[in-house]
């Protein structure tokens, strides 16, 4: 028994030196170079969007979400603003009218879920006339040049678009400076990375679009918790990339308590660990049959919880081995300790680099830095807890309270 251990110590060792080190790699283009990747089939045409948002008991936040839209720095006639009010017992319907939203009430009992409402809307697109379709979250504030930019996606040839996640509310809470840094970065080092390097951007869940003849062609059918993440694969599979628009900007509300945090992303975590069990083998099957990177990476990306639990396993075992030796079995040291302190050093060292990079270090952040570790810490036991409860497809509604405007952010 001892010995299968040991060999299940060094195999993962080994492969998390090797997952590490591409990421690196990958996160190094995203920082050190700005090139745009040559486009295909270039076009000048001013795209039509139909902007979606799903809406449930929303009625603090939408009014603010649909003046942005109203606000967009686009040709009027080019997109509309649709609102789905699903499952609300609240004022959100009446409310997104008032603003100027087209709005569509769904009252579905047993289909319940941001991917549900979306599919539902979907198809009653379909039958206008648009040629993409944008969705968003309701505690979201677009800014005014979104569609221009996304447009200029399109007509570089992208048939699926991701926007730069931002973030309204970093300052009001740790939490919320955790979640602004996280995604900072990751703007950066993941999505802009892949996309100077021609591979597949993430849809984030908000602030993408997709064309609907796309959408039409191989279905939305996107439905579990991670809805964003399954659609991603599907659209690999069916071999579309997804492009990633660093300046069409959307300011997303993050949660202001741990315990909001928690629930949030063990619901992602959940997701992500449905998407993982389907999705993980049918891509990298087609990436070694086709000798291509792009369905082996979104494969890796779909590891990320395992990825997480297995370095965890890694540190505490170290952690073991050194001061308790004579605890547990023999923990296989085949990575130098010296090797392992350079990554986590060069880990410490890369988030805070990447934001001096992006203009984002100021005095707040760097005093956020130390929470932000711990943050970042609570993802191992939380995606334990995903991975367990991956069948539980019960939807957990984040309350949005932050009620601010673009001139408020941008001050």
């Amino acid at each position: 028994m001892e010995g299968f251990l040991y060999f299940i110590s060094v195999v993962i060792q080994v492969a998390m030196l090797v997952i590490g080190c591409y990421y690196t790699v990958i996160s190094l283009v995203g920082c050190l170079f700005r090139k745009e990747p040559k486009a295909t089939n270039t076009t000048n045409k001013t795209h039509k969007f139909a902007l979606v948002v799903s809406a449930h008991n929303e009625e603090v936040v939408i009014g603010n979400l649909v003046d942005s839209m109203k606000n967009i720095n686009y040709p009027e006639e080019s997109y509309g603003i649709f609102v789905i009010a699903d499952n609300c017992t609240d004022n959100t319907a009446e409310i997104a009218r008032q603003h100027g939203a087209q709005v569509y009430e769904r009252f579905n009992d047993e289909l319940k879920g941001k991917g549900y409402a979306l599919d539902w809307m979907f198809e009653k697109i379909y039958e206008m006339d648009y040629d993409a379709i944008s969705v968003f979250d309701a505690d979201n504030i677009v800014h005014p040049e979104y569609l221009n930019q996304m447009n200029k996606q399109f007509n570089k040839g992208y048939k699926a678009v991701q926007g730069y996640i931002d973030t309204k509310n970093p300052y009001d809470s740790w939490i919320s400076l955790s979640y602004a840094i996280s995604f900072w970065s990751i703007n950066r080092t993941f999505q802009y990375a892949r996309y100077t390097l021609g591979m597949c951007c993430q849809l984030c869940g908000t602030g993408f679009a997709v064309s609907t003849e796309v959408l039409k062609d191989i279905g939305w059918g996107a439905t579990c918790l991670a809805e964003d993440m399954e659609f991603t694969m599907k659209l690999t599979l069916n071999n579309i990339k997804v492009g990633w628009a660093h300046d069409a900007i959307v300011y997303d509300e993050k949660p202001l308590t741990f315990s909001q945090s928690y629930k949030q992303r063990v619901r992602w975590m959940q997701g992500h660990a449905d998407v993982l069990s389907r999705f993980f083998g049918k891509l990298i099957k087609k990436g070694i049959k086709e000798h291509n990177i792009i369905p082996i990476d979104c494969a890796f990306y779909l590891f990320q919880p395992v990825r997480l639990i297995a370095l965890f396993y890694i540190t505490l075992m170290s952690f073991t081995q050194t001061f308790m030796p004579d605890m547990f079995f023999e923990f296989a040291d085949v990575i130098p300790a010296f090797v392992w302190n350079t990554i986590v050093i060069c880990q410490l060292l890369f988030v805070p680099c990447t934001l001096l990079f992006e203009g984002r270090l100021n005095w707040k952040v760097i005093k956020g830095y130390i929470p932000y570790y711990f943050y970042s810490f609570t993802w191992f036991p939380i995606s334990v807890v995903g991975i367990f409860k991956k069948n539980n497809k019960e939807w957990f509604h984040t309350q949005h309270t932050r009620t601010i405007s673009l001139a408020e952010i941008e001050k």
